[in-house]
């Protein structure tokens, strides 16, 4: 993600160093702080928040279902090859899932499986809300029982819940 700016407010940035900086806050989709900025003033971090939000949740589907897809799955084949994103890395690691156990990597490995079988994107779960691995675990086992409808937006509160934490990251004084 971008530098910490710890003495920037959001609405202080002008459209191209707010898109460069906030690009990596809601993973692979650009877009989202693209046109957050057009809804300014935003007044602190939440209304930022609120504003990438609203176009999270206001997007056509086909543009929500490429932003669900941009996310890596929870110690999956990018975690492998070493390919996600810096905030995934440290996202990741804080529980664990980048140094599994063989049997809880595999355990983790069918659930991803069958939840993209199930939905047609990856798992996303804000790691930030849970305090251990177990707590992803039963997060995951509860959400492969929704239906399509409401896994979509408990996977799109999920986007937004980690888009929240990068965001107080990046402007921790806002």
């Amino acid at each position: 993600m971008a530098e910490l700016l710890p003495a920037l407010h959001p609405d202080a940035l002008e459209r191209e160093p707010f898109a460069r900086h906030l690009a990596g806050a809601v993973e692979h989709a650009p877009w989202v702080a693209q046109r957050a900025w057009a809804r300014r003033p935003f007044g602190d971090v939440q209304g930022l928040a609120r504003a990438m939000e609203a176009e999270i949740l206001g997007a056509p589907r086909d543009e929500q279902l490429g932003l669900l897809n941009g996310h890596p799955e929870l110690a999956g084949r990018e975690a492998a090859a070493g390919d996600m994103t810096a905030e995934s890395t440290g996202e990741q690691g804080r529980l664990g899932l980048l140094a599994l156990s063989r049997d809880r990597l595999l355990k983790l490995q069918s659930i991803n499986r069958q939840y993209r079988e199930r939905f047609g994107f990856p798992l996303i779960v804000a790691l930030r809300l849970h305090p251990t691995l177990d707590s992803v675990f039963a997060e995951a086992e509860r959400r492969l029982a929704h239906d399509a409808d409401t896994e979509w937006a408990a996977a799109l509160q999920q986007v937004c819940q980690v888009m929240r934490g990068r965001l107080e990251r990046l402007f921790p004084s806002s």
